[in-house]
């Protein structure tokens, strides 16, 4: 796959750029080769440069950068004996939010996540990553089935938020997301949630409460996108940047926040430079958190869960 840079990326890409050329002249027989080690250190000297200092705007862009590993990716690299269900048993399935079971380090686990699409025909069959009302509700039969069996949740949260079209509102979008915030807050279980790409608002939320909250480094959690934000307050999307600086929504902020537990670094440029590193970070703390909330009962659980909920927006001076 021909790798793809955001604006910000220019300078990289120019770099890239002739060591491509550089490597196809060196197949061909030509003497590049010191050309090709200086344009190398090049490379990566401008991606530390660059990458050192992001402001919220840029992160916002790496968090929703078209080669980044998706839900379905995850479930590839991480689970073994996966098994997809589908359907919420009240109106139809919603290919904008998966979910099933499956093994994860040789542990019977529940998953759940937003699946964005790769190409238009799969964006448009999985509506961009938000989900309707019958999306939430088939992740509510699921944790209800995670709750039965003793099973523990892994949710992977990578969305814009819940679509806000009419049919949704008709379906009752704002009582399925409530009705998932009630049960997630309950359920006898394990509750691991990791933000792999954008978590926008409810339609994040909605698989987003559980005992332990994971970023990763490049990830971005809001009340509402930067754009929707700069829609409302100064009634312009061309603000974007200026909201996503106000917002405080990397993962370095909400961790400073006291609303996630870790943030899991990523691969020099982002997830989708070195995919298996990244899925090695992702794997190595969730076997961590996973193999400490196993040792809990289910009561310790919800009350820890609970008393974490409500600490929620405590400050101190």
């Amino acid at each position: 796959m021909q790798s793809h840079f955001l604006d910000f990326e220019t300078p990289i890409a120019e770099i890239e750029a002739q060591l491509v050329e550089l490597k196809r002249l060196k197949e061909s027989g030509e003497p590049v080769d010191r050309e090709i080690e200086r344009l190398t250190r090049q490379s990566q000297e401008k991606t530390e440069a660059i990458f050192s200092n992001l402001d919220p705007w840029k992160v916002t862009q790496l968090s929703r950068h078209p080669q980044r590993p998706y839900t379905l990716d995850y479930v590839e690299y991480l689970l073994t004996d996966v098994e997809f269900l589908s359907g919420d048993r009240c109106f139809s399935d919603d290919p904008a939010l998966v979910g099933g079971v499956g093994r994860f380090e040789d542990k019977p686990i529940l998953f759940l996540g937003h699946q964005k699409g790769r190409d238009l025909k799969e964006k448009v069959a999985r509506n961009f990553g938000m989900p309707k009302p019958e999306g939430y509700r088939k992740a509510l039969r699921l944790m209800r089935l995670a709750a039965t069996f003793r099973l523990p949740i892994l949710s992977f949260i990578d969305t814009p938020g819940a679509y806000p079209g009419l049919d949704a509102e008709k379906h009752n979008q704002s009582e399925a997301i409530a009705r998932n915030l009630e049960v997630l807050a309950q359920l006898p279980v394990p509750i691991i949630c990791c933000v792999i790409g954008e978590g926008g608002s409810g339609g994040a939320l909605a698989i987003g409460v559980g005992d332990r909250l994971l970023m990763l480094q490049y990830s971005i959690y809001s009340v509402i996108s930067p754009e929707g934000c700069a829609s409302i307050l100064w009634k312009s999307v061309s603000k974007a940047s200026e909201a996503a600086a106000t917002l405080g929504l990397t993962a370095e902020r909400v961790l400073d926040l006291g609303l996630a537990d870790e943030i899991i670094p990523e691969p020099l440029g982002g997830a989708h430079r070195d995919v298996p590193v990244t899925m090695k970070a992702v794997r190595a703390s969730l076997a961590k958190h996973l193999s400490a909330l196993l040792a809990k009962s289910a009561d310790d659980l919800v009350a820890e869960r609970l008393n974490r909920l409500m600490h929620f927006g405590v400050y101190t001076n």
